[in-house]
């Protein structure tokens, strides 16, 4: 059993104190979610990263956060809602670089519309000034993560094509952006909008794939709900990820934070994950 996956968890610091044990006794991976909130962002958010590191004295696992996202769109055709992104966005990577963080999460500019919209223009032309958008926005955050050591992961939203993000990180050419899955958006896409399942979205990201938020879902939409609550296929997940490299980080992202340790427990009774 201790050859299975090790399991993280997305926390804010108020659950990192109930589950402060299970984190630190195997140095799971973790991702702080505190920061995701702009205002926050804009305030005091040294105090709160000074008691994340009060909690996680002698942590030496892998320390990620989840970035803002709220209102955020890296492609926005705005210049100045670009410039607003990219201020949002360099200052997740400043709480990364305060935390000794070396992950932060944001989140795809692909939507539901881009899927049925972008090729119906000639020669490209939406791709493109899509790519060339989120290029402006996020190119300066590009490098101040590389100078930091920090790896951005592009989680599918909306996303229904499960190459397109793949395809975004691959186009800035840098060790500083990745990918991302989220199991239930994932499972939304393919029970609403006709996208494949879950696990052909591990096996289409391969060795992109650094990341991944475990939720449990129906198809219809983002419940994050206990793993073992909804209808994923979680043995055919696993069965995916096992086929691959990059040792992504396997963080549970649960609305209810009581239900980290019962998923834990069901993943590991399954004999997939501990």
């Amino acid at each position: 059993m201790t050859d299975l996956p090790l399991l993280g968890a997305a926390i804010p610091n108020d659950a990192l104190e109930t589950l402060q044990g299970f984190i630190l006794e195997e140095n799971r991976d973790l991702e702080i979610q505190d920061f995701i909130d702009c205002d926050l962002l804009n305030g005091d958010w040294k105090t709160v990263a000074d008691r994340t590191r009060s909690l996680l004295a002698g942590y030496s696992g892998r320390l990620g956060i989840h970035g803002p996202f709220w209102g955020l769109n890296i492609a926005s055709p705005d210049s100045e809602m670009r410039a607003l992104n990219r201020r949002k966005h360099l200052q997740g990577i400043e709480v990364c670089e305060y935390l000794g963080a070396t992950q932060m999460v944001i989140h795809s500019p692909y939507t539901t519309w881009s899927f049925n919209n972008l090729d119906n223009a000639p020669d490209r032309k939406e791709y493109d000034r899509l790519l060339e958008n989120c290029h402006d926005t996020m190119a300066a955050v590009v490098k101040r993560a590389e100078d930091c050591g920090v790896t951005m992961v592009i989680e599918n939203i909306e996303d229904i094509d499960p190459d397109i993000r793949c395809i975004l990180a691959d186009n800035f050419n840098s060790p500083a952006m990745a990918v991302s899955i989220d199991t239930g958006h994932a499972h939304y896409a393919h029970g609403t909008n006709g996208a494949p399942p879950v696990d052909y979205y591990v096996r289409r990201a391969g060795n992109h794939l650094q990341h991944i938020h475990l939720q449990d879902a129906d198809g219809y939409a983002d419940r994050h709900w206990a793993i073992g609550e909804g209808t994923i296929r979680w043995p055919s997940v696993f069965r995916a990820l096992s086929e691959f490299n990059s040792q992504p980080r396997l963080i549970l992202e649960l609305r209810d934070k009581a239900n980290i340790l019962p998923s834990v427990a069901y993943l590991k009774s399954l004999g997939l994950a501990r």
